[in-house]
């Protein structure tokens, strides 16, 4: 039990600080907590809901960024993000542990090509990327915030990806956008999974406190840390994981 609790607070501490970097956390939470025995539905809701402090600071951090008209607006992105975070926990909810198992080696590595690529496909989609309609910018988010509720690797440059595509030019408003959509769809994903009972509330709050502190560590050392090394680092834990997660379901 002991080492147990030490892995999963080592692990969240240094996704807290992941996150507060770079992004990435989850695929370091979601391996902890598969290793410690948790199967791997309820090891991807716990792991999301012990993140799930991070995403409300994040939010409450940036919402000056939100002020002043938006397309969509706020109440509409909050609608969009409810929706999608609830579709996609639903999703999970009804995945088997064996099916999820041999997704989850795909969804690491898919995420993980997300991290890879990000940056420059941010920047190409917005400087390149024009206005949208409302439907088409609707259904971009609805599908994000669906993947963010099934499975959370990747969801902050997959958001800004799609912002950035939809005619967002303004990287500011951008994160402020990406961090409410990803608080709310969280929070109602996380919602979803403690009524199913799919959160082990022992690890989720003994990591939520970890990952507070390693947030804390990570956004004080921000500005001391290259975010290439720290980017190179996420990208070869999400490939190590990958590996073994396809090793142990062959």
């Amino acid at each position: 039990m002991v080492l147990d609790g030490a892995l999963l607070g080592g692990a969240a501490a240094l996704a807290g600080a992941l996150n507060a970097v770079a992004g990435g956390g989850s695929f370091l939470t979601l391996p902890a907590l598969a290793m410690v025995g948790v199967p791997l539905v309820s090891a991807n809701a716990t792991g999301t809901a012990a993140l799930l402090p991070g995403y409300l600071a994040g939010a409450w951090a940036m919402r000056r960024e939100l002020s002043g008209p938006m397309s969509p607006s706020l109440p509409r992105l909050a609608v969009l993000s409810v929706l999608g975070g609830a579709a996609g926990a639903a999703l999970l909810l009804s995945t088997s542990n064996q099916a999820f198992a041999r997704i989850v080696p795909w969804l690491l590595l898919a995420a993980t090509l997300l991290f890879a690529i990000g940056p420059g496909l941010v920047r190409r989609r917005s400087i390149d990327a024009k206005p949208r309609g409302p439907w088409l910018a609707d259904l971009g988010i609805v599908a994000v915030a669906v993947y963010g509720g099934y499975f959370n690797g990747g969801l902050g440059i997959l958001l800004l990806a799609v912002l950035g595509a939809l005619g967002h030019t303004d990287m500011g408003r951008m994160n402020g956008i990406k961090n409410f959509v990803s608080a709310i769809l969280t929070l109602i994903a996380v919602g979803l999974y403690a009524a199913s009972g799919a959160i082990v509330w022992s690890h989720a709050l003994w990591m939520a406190l970890f990952a507070t502190l390693g947030g804390y560590a990570g956004g004080t050392l921000a500005r001391r840390l290259r975010p290439d090394l720290v980017r190179g680092f996420v990208v070869l834990t999400g490939l190590a994981m990958t590996a073994a997660f396809l090793y142990k379901v062959r």
